[in-house]
């Protein structure tokens, strides 16, 4: 039993391996049972599926980022563990770029068997929670995230470069968690200012 366990984490940190030097396009079954000193049919009785292998290291990549943004100490204000949670987002998806774009790679990951969204659902409750002061939290959360997982893909793939050099992108990354939540507070006011201008006089 535990050598079964042994080589399946052997195939997942060899496969690992092979899309953070290489990207997706190289992880096959062959080449990890290569990597890993195994015979070439062995993956497939651990994962028959090379879908069913990637989805094992996108799970590994959706912990590794939880596992980070659960270490922000929760008796900070909610604006600033935002902050932060959107700081470790940014910088993961650049330093891991080719893990990050695996986890949210749906096309190729749907219908391999694994439940990815009860890894990443509880990511995204994070940023719904900590935006709950906004008229919909789930909205705000999803053009927050949207923003978020740009200047990731942007970023880590150097497009950003094409446009302007020498971005910095932890500053870019406040900027835009200071810009939503300055817009959710501009839409509470205005709500509110709305509400007491149409407000009977008898009332």
């Amino acid at each position: 039993m535990a050598e079964t366990r042994d080589v399946r984490e052997r195939l997942v940190e060899c496969g690992m391996a092979l899309l953070m030097e290489e990207g997706t396009e190289s992880v096959g079954l062959r080449a990890i049972a290569r990597r890993a000193g195994v015979s070439h049919g062995a993956p497939r009785r651990y994962f028959p599926t090379l879908e069913l292998l990637l989805a094992e290291i996108a799970v590994r990549g959706f912990v590794e980022l939880g596992s980070a943004i659960a270490q922000i100490d929760g008796a900070l204000p909610a604006s600033e563990r935002l902050e932060r949670v959107a700081l470790i987002y940014t910088s993961f998806g650049i330093q891991r770029r080719r893990l990050f774009e695996l986890m949210f790679r749906h096309d190729l990951l749907e219908g391999s068997g694994a439940q990815l969204r009860q890894h990443s659902r509880p990511l995204f409750a994070v940023l719904v929670e900590l935006l709950a002061e906004a008229p919909d939290p789930e909205a705000s959360a999803v053009k927050l995230w949207t923003n978020l997982h740009g200047l990731a893909v942007l970023a880590g793939t150097g497009a950003l470069n094409v446009v302007a050099d020498g971005i910095d992108t932890d500053r870019m990354t406040r900027a835009i968690v200071a810009d939503h939540l300055l817009g959710i507070t501009a839409r509470g006011t205005s709500a509110r200012n709305s509400k007491s201008t149409t407000k009977s006089p008898s009332s």
